[in-house]
């Protein structure tokens, strides 16, 4: 994606509470390099049966993700919300996962987000028009 970003400040993690934000990082680093249909298709398979995550769930799986990965705490988007949305998973919830892009100027981006806000992201997401969602989606 194409926000300009900023290194956020990393807390480190204990060595016990890396082990699941590392698999989200590895496994999203992964699932990002497919096609935007897979990565859909398989987003959407991981929300069933999640209930919808809370603004504060969705933060602190964020900030684990940006603890432990250099990548995802910079200009890494796509991953960062796919490691966070996949966190969470791991969790019994799910956020709402989006991409967007604005054509002026380009810009393109993916962010999670949780009570319908965007979860500790840039200022300019609310005016990014999403073109791709995963919401939660609970089994009947």
């Amino acid at each position: 994606m194409s926000v300009p970003s900023v290194f956020q400040e990393r807390r480190r993690l204990p060595l016990h509470r890396r082990p699941l934000p590392l698999l989200a990082v590895g496994a999203a680093h992964l699932i990002g390099r497919l096609s935007p249909l897979r990565i859909r298709r398989i987003l959407t398979a991981c929300s069933r049966g999640g209930r919808p995550a809370t603004y504060a769930e969705a933060a602190r799986a964020r900030a684990e993700i940006v603890a432990v990965s250099v990548r995802c705490a910079g200009q890494g988007c796509l991953p960062r919300s796919i490691a966070t949305a996949l966190l969470c998973r791991a969790r019994g919830v799910w956020p709402t996962w989006r991409t967007g892009m604005r054509t002026v100027p380009m810009v393109a981006h993916a962010w999670v987000e949780a009570e319908g806000r965007p979860v500790d992201d840039l200022p300019l997401t609310p005016g990014i028009p999403p073109i791709m969602t995963v919401a939660p989606r609970v089994r009947p």
